[in-house]
C-alpha cells in the first residue's frame, strides 16, 4: 500500500479532521513510498524505533508521536536519535491522538468500555464518557476485573466511597483532572490512567471511588484495535510491539 493513500483510509475511519489536537495527526514523518511491514504500538520511543528495524519495517503507527505543541523545537540528544533512526531507515511514522482515544468502536475509551462491560450513555466532557456497569459490581470486585483484564493492579481510591457501582465514568491517560466533573455528574466511580498527588483528597472528601491504571495501560487497546482493523480490511502486515511502560 502506499504511504499516503495509508494515512488517508486511517483519516477517514478515524474522523480525524473532527478534532484540534495539540500534535499533528496522521503520516508525521515521509519515508518510502510502499509500504510492506508495520509495526504499532502507544509511544514512538527508541526502544520501538529499534525493534521496528528488527523487523523490517517500512511504517510504524502511535499514538504517542512527535511535534507536540509545547515540544522544543531544538533537535538535540534523545530527539536527534529518534529522527536520524526513522529517516536514515527510510521509515513512515504515523500518529493518531485524540481521535485514536475517541473512536466509538477502536478508540482507547471505547476498549475500556467493551473490557470492563460498560453500557457506554455519553459523555461528561468531550474527553471523559461514562456509563452503567452491565451488573452492579463492589469496589473491590471491580478493582479485581481490571486487573484480571489488563494484566495490571489499579490503584484503587475508595475511602468514603460507596460499596456499590453501578455508574461510572473513565477516561484514558492523563484525565484525573476530570474526577470533579465525574463527580458532578453522579457516578459512583471514576477510571483514567494517571493519578496525581491531590487526587486522592478530592477522591476521599468527594466519597467516589477512582482507578488509575496507568496511562500506558489504559491506551494499549486502541492502537491494537486499530492494527486489526488494518488487518482484517486491507490484509496488511501489522504487528503490534508493547514497550513496558509502568506508567
Amino acid at each position: 500500500m502506499k504511504n499516503f493513500l495509508l494515512e488517508k483510509i486511517i483519516n477517514e475511519k478515524l474522523s480525524t479532521n473532527q478534532y484540534k489536537d495539540n500534535v499533528p495527526n496522521g503520516l508525521q514523518i515521509e519515508g518510502r513510498p510502499i509500504i510492506k511491514k508495520i509495526i504499532t504500538g502507544v509511544t514512538a520511543c527508541q526502544a520501538l524505533l529499534d525493534q521496528a528495524l528488527n523487523y523490517n519495517a517500512s511504517a510504524i503507527i502511535v499514538h504517542h508521536g512527535y511535534f507536540w505543541k509545547n515540544e522544543s523545537k531544538y533537535i538535540h540528544d534523545m530527539k536527534r536519535k529518534r529522527l536520524k533512526t526513522i529517516l536514515s531507515n527510510d521509515i513512515n511514522l504515523y500518529s493518531w491522538h485524540l481521535p485514536l482515544d475517541m473512536h466509538p468502536e477502536i478508540g482507547n475509551n471505547a476498549q475500556i468500555a467493551k473490557k470492563l462491560n460498560i453500557c457506554t450513555q455519553g459523555n461528561i466532557l468531550p474527553y471523559v464518557f461514562w456509563g452503567y456497569m452491565k451488573d452492579t459490581i463492589k469496589g473491590y470486585e471491580l478493582a479485581q476485573k481490571i486487573e484480571k483484564k489488563f494484566k495490571k493492579s489499579p490503584i484503587h481510591l475508595y475511602e468514603n466511597a460507596p460499596h456499590d457501582i453501578n455508574r461510572i465514568a473513565w477516561c484514558s491517560g492523563k484525565g484525573q483532572g476530570f474526577l470533579k466533573d465525574a463527580y458532578k455528574l453522579g457516578v459512583d466511580a471514576f477510571l483514567t490512567g494517571e493519578i496525581s498527588e491531590e487526587t486522592m483528597h478530592i477522591s476521599q472528601e468527594l466519597g467516589i471511588h477512582f482507578f488509575a491504571l496507568g496511562h500506558h495501560a489504559t491506551e494499549r487497546d486502541g492502537i491494537i484495535a486499530l492494527g486489526q482493523w488494518l488487518k482484517n480490511k486491507y490484509c496488511l502486515d501489522v504487528t503490534f510491539i508493547d514497550i513496558h511502560n509502568p506508567a
